[in-house]
């Protein structure tokens, strides 16, 4: 049995940054484990940009106003002490990520430049073209694999979190190409697998992978999850493979149109229209198809995304 000090299960955005700030410490053993190549974790299907109060458009924009977008965008259920946190560090993780090497999208005067999405009171999304997610999960595995002590066990699924009742030993895992069980010792374990939203399989923006293994090995294991029905859902995707339509669309411009024409965000969100939260603009697209106002029938109707207004060489860029 190999050990460990830490043990990361996931090689996503989180997974990746997780081991490397547990191997700052050059004499900490770091293993993490992922059931796929960690450059095909789901953070590489992001595409339109990640959040952060940088005010390099708006200088007005602040880490205060960050939070209390995303407080508001919960319906205030989400952990407040955990978005100020995140909204506070966000700028100064941009700029790591910046030096890192992930190049993203630049204003004339060479800042980093930013747009707007939904639920934000300002254009603060950075972003790298459309592939922001990609770019960012490719660095973070380039600084991962200059570090000497992670070491990395690829295409290994994980079975069981290994614990004496108090306090976690390990992991149990499956070498999915060679079909065997291999057992690693750890002080900590830290589980970034992602979600589970891969359940609703009529229509998902998530990956086939995306199916909770993490969150399933945790309740085996008697560990309490918490807030269990916020599930990520994109808003917009293609009607029949579920394959993301960036946030950008919206972001930059598009309209989204119903059966008849309207820009039906009219009658669920008149002041942010297309830039209203996800979560609002999912429900939205749901009624005007349960209402009969979506285009095709039953199960299979889907709204309309519309960007032929903005031009061939907007949509290009």
């Amino acid at each position: 049995m190999t050990y460990y000090d830490v043990v990361v299960v996931g090689a996503g955005g989180a997974g990746l940054r997780a081991a490397i700030e547990a191997s700052l410490d050059p004499t900490i053993r770091v293993a993490v484990v992922s059931k796929v190549y960690p450059t095909r974790s789901h953070t590489g299907a992001a595409q339109g940009g990640i959040n952060a109060a940088l005010g390099n458009v708006v200088p007005d924009d602040s880490p205060d106003a960050h939070a209390f977008d995303t407080i508001k965008g919960s319906d205030f259920l989400a952990d407040q002490e955990a978005v100020f946190f995140m909204c506070e560090n966000a700028p100064e993780i941009i700029y790591e990520l910046d030096r890192w090497g992930v190049p993203f999208s630049r204003l004339p005067d060479g800042r980093i430049a930013q747009r707007p999405f939904g639920g934000a009171s300002f254009p603060r999304t950075v972003f790298s073209a459309d592939r922001t997610g990609h770019v960012i999960l490719h660095t973070l595995f380039e600084q991962a694999l200059a570090r000497e002590n992670i070491h990395f066990y690829n295409e290994y699924f994980l079975l069981d979190i290994i614990h004496d009742g108090n306090r976690v030993k390990g992991v149990a895992l499956y070498d999915i190409k060679n079909g065997e069980v291999v057992n690693l010792r750890a002080k900590a374990v830290i589980l970034a697998t992602g979600g589970f939203a891969r359940i609703y399989w009529k229509r998902s923006t998530n990956a086939i992978g995306n199916t909770g293994d993490g969150v399933a090995a945790a309740l085996r294991a008697g560990l309490s999850l918490k807030d269990m029905e916020f599930i990520q859902f994109h808003p917009t995707g293609l009607a029949k493979t579920g394959i993301l339509l960036s946030e950008a669309c919206r972001g930059e411009g598009g309209y989204l149109l119903n059966a008849l024409g309207e820009r039906f965000m009219q009658r669920y969100a008149p002041e942010k229209m297309e830039l209203a939260p996800r979560d609002m603009v999912s429900r939205a697209i749901e009624y005007e198809i349960r209402e009969g106002r979506g285009v095709g029938e039953g199960t299979s109707a889907y709204v309309y995304l519309d960007l032929r207004h903005l031009g061939e060489e907007k949509i290009k860029e």
